[in-house]
């Protein structure tokens, strides 16, 4: 499964420098110099390699020079490139904490009675923490906190989690 660690916003600068919109949660292991990234079109599906010359916070944004890309007409070029790696390269995820694409897909269950929910749509990342998007089986979404006392039980070989929600979550 292909997964999104990055995108390119615009350019920076008449050097070729790129504004890369981070996707990752360790921008440090994927954006260092010398590393191979794998770009593509966002409505393509091929792929294209990269080689990290240079990168650099500026202002609270990550800025990349990639081998190659001279000036600003070549890094224009980039503007919308998906910056992609394959999910069975990631290193395994550490007891209690797992990537997006893990949790997408399982299906939700109620810990009171066991009743199934609805299936886990997407990871939400906000200021607030993370919320899973949930669609239930009457196709109505709701939004849980993803937090051990709500969430207190993911089976990933069985493709299931638990729900243990407090009264009136389920009901907004």
């Amino acid at each position: 499964m292909e997964l999104v660690i990055g995108r390119v916003a615009k350019s920076h600068g008449v050097h070729g420098e790129l504004v890369v919109e981070v996707r990752t949660d360790a921008p440090e292991d994927r954006f260092i110099p010398g590393a191979e990234l794998h770009g593509r079109r966002e409505r393509d599906q091929a792929t294209r390699p990269f080689v990290i010359e240079t990168v650099r916070q500026h202002s609270g944004r990550l800025l990349v020079r990639l081998e190659g890309i001279r000036d600003r007409d070549m890094a224009d070029a980039l503007r919308g490139t998906l910056f992609v790696v394959d999910s069975a390269d990631l290193p395994p995820s550490e007891d209690d904490s797992y990537y997006d694409h893990e949790l997408e897909g399982l299906r939700a269950f109620l810990r009171d009675g066991g009743a199934e929910l609805g299936t886990v749509r997407e990871v939400l990342h906000t200021a607030a923490g993370e919320l899973l998007a949930i669609t239930t089986t009457e196709g109505k979404e709701v939004l849980v906190p993803f937090v051990t006392e709500i969430v207190p039980d993911i089976d990933l070989a069985a493709g299931r989690i638990t729900i243990a929600p407090p009264d009136g979550l389920l009901e907004l």
